[in-house]
């Protein structure tokens, strides 16, 4: 039984509603909007200068949006990319198809479905943009330490997921980053910003998207 159902929001793009757990993959106001502003104009944009191969390290899949903006600004800045991913319960290539990220963002729609398609080896989706996506939990992966610039944090709440917002989890995601490294998240919650600077985080609040006040942004000290 499918218990994921396709939801527009705001913004006019889709998003999805987990029955499962409760909960929506993106902001209700805008899925487009909410992914840019906490991830693209607060993460990778800080990387526009960088003449090098950016690594990003994704936790949280998901409907691939993020995946999709960074693709993105891969092309449009020429700009060379490699994306790792983790996804323990991926969402079907039949799903996919419905999502009407590709069009809005005026994408070829087959570029949005070979990342859902790719598993555990690296695909090159462009002369810009590498993929990995590792179908298993953020636990159970091994991240190479040391690598990646940037990380998106973009799990389930921490009251739908609170074992994916501990110290624990943010250390080992530091260990993999490098030093001056950038991590944003959506969630400004106590137990978040305690977590973070725990594991060594120097964090910041921005203001958020419509319908949110403040995301996170760490750096790795």
């Amino acid at each position: 039984m499918n218990h994921r159902e396709i939801i527009i929001t705001e913004d006019g793009s889709n998003t999805l509603f987990n029955k499962a757990i409760g909960e929506h993959y993106h902001s209700t106001y805008g899925a487009i909007q909410e992914s840019e502003h906490v991830f693209i104009q607060s993460g990778l944009d800080l990387f526009k200068d960088v003449k090098s191969q950016i690594n990003i390290f994704e936790v949280g899949f998901g409907t691939g949006l993020n995946a999709l903006l960074t693709y993105a600004w891969a092309e449009k800045n020429k700009a060379p990319i490699f994306y790792q991913s983790v996804e323990l319960y991926p969402v079907s290539i039949e799903q996919a198809k419905k999502l009407n990220y590709p069009e809005l963002l005026s994408i070829d729609q087959s570029v949005f479905l070979k990342m859902h398609q790719t598993g555990e080896e690296k695909v090159l989706l462009s002369e810009y943009f590498a993929l990995q996506k590792n179908l298993i939990s953020l636990q159970e992966s091994r991240i190479p330490m040391n690598i990646f610039d940037l990380v998106f944090f973009d799990a389930f709440s921490p009251d739908a997921q609170p074992e994916m917002w501990t110290e624990e989890v943010f250390r080992e995601i530091a260990k993999s980053m490098k030093r001056g490294g950038v991590l944003t998240t959506y969630s400004t919650k106590g137990i978040v910003k305690r977590a973070l600077k725990s594991a060594g985080f120097q964090i910041e609040k921005l203001p958020g998207p419509p319908g949110k006040r403040e995301i996170l942004r760490g750096r790795k000290a």
